[in-house]
């Protein structure tokens, strides 16, 4: 046997193997354990990314064109076109009853008025503002509270409403300080429970993807979604995960994404130079999504998200 031939048998053999492993990551992520480094949720919330893999593989195989390693590099593909393949069509399907705008506005922010500016040309019922300082929120209520009758507030997270907010109280993520509210507010007669959140930060270190206090808070706000008396419930906020991160599943488990249900695309959000990752999220149960979209950059870090819903 040639060099050139064993040469080429071990070259497929690594495509075949590399493909099978794509394949299985995609697959049977769910199983990856998080006793490492919480190696599962870290590749949960890129998952889609590792589709870029896919056409690589194929270029690969097809240098040696080896049927095999062809078939097997094929297969990732199609399990991720099964995964996502839904997402990708534009799904709207009109204005709806109500448009939710919601936006991590970064605590370094100074331009309440530009960044104010992109979300009002979104025309939104209701604005959702989350990681405000002090300064930031009496900036935003000059800004919007001629447009928005009604507002409420807690610690670091603040909602405008040009609809009446009957009641409101702190969602308690066990934190010392509020990252977390309920407010009721009657929407042409119809109650709708609006949660706004901002769960912990997540970070990527020596210790791998530590998430224990954002996962805590998930759990704890999961909670609260579950005691929720009102039918019509709107989850708005920067929840640090993706809808994939199975650390967010008490919270996705109950409620719907505007954006997999009535958008376009994956719907990524940070960071706002080069989104890589929808960790903002507009979440609901009780209504129909009728749109959803990620709106123009501002002078946060994180992208701006709308959602547009029905009653049905």
């Amino acid at each position: 046997m040639s060099r050139s031939s064993t040469g080429g048998k071990i070259f497929s053999g690594a495509v075949i193997v590399l493909s099978l492993l794509l394949a299985a990551i995609l697959l049977l992520h769910r199983f990856i354990p998080n006793r490492w480094f919480n190696l599962g949720s870290l590749i949960e919330t890129f998952l889609p990314w590792f589709g870029l893999a896919v056409p690589l593989l194929l270029v690969l195989a097809a240098i040696r064109r080896r049927p095999l390693a062809i078939i097997c590099a094929i297969l990732p593909g199609l399990v991720w076109f099964q995964m996502y393949a839904a997402l990708i069509p534009d799904k709207h399907s009109g204005d709806g009853d109500f448009r939710v705008v919601a936006h991590n506005v970064n605590a370094d922010n100074t331009d309440a008025a530009g960044t104010a500016a992109t979300l009002l040309a979104a025309e939104p019922d209701v604005i959702v503002l989350v990681e405000l300082t002090e300064d930031q929120r009496h900036a935003w209520s000059d800004v919007l509270e001629d447009q928005y009758e009604y507002s409420v507030s807690y610690g670091t997270v603040a909602l405008w409403s040009t609809h009446p907010v009957v009641d409101s109280n702190e969602v308690d993520l066990d934190l010392g300080w509020a990252r977390a509210f309920r407010a009721a507010i009657e929407i042409d007669g119809e109650p709708v429970a609006f949660y706004v959140a901002h769960l912990l930060s997540v970070r990527v270190n020596s210790e791998g993807f530590t998430s224990a206090q954002r996962n805590e808070t998930a759990r704890l706000l999961g909670e609260a979604l579950a005691d929720e008396q009102l039918e019509r419930v709107v989850l708005a906020g920067d929840l640090n995960g993706t809808s994939q991160d199975r650390a967010l599943a008490p919270i996705t488990y109950q409620l719907h994404s505007a954006q997999a249900d009535a958008g376009k695309g994956f719907g990524f959000t940070w960071p706002a130079d080069t989104p890589m990752a929808r960790i903002d999220q507009v979440l609901y149960r009780g209504m129909e999504a009728t749109g959803s979209d990620v709106l123009d950059a501002t002078a946060s870090d994180h992208r701006p998200i709308s959602a547009d819903f029905a009653f049905s």
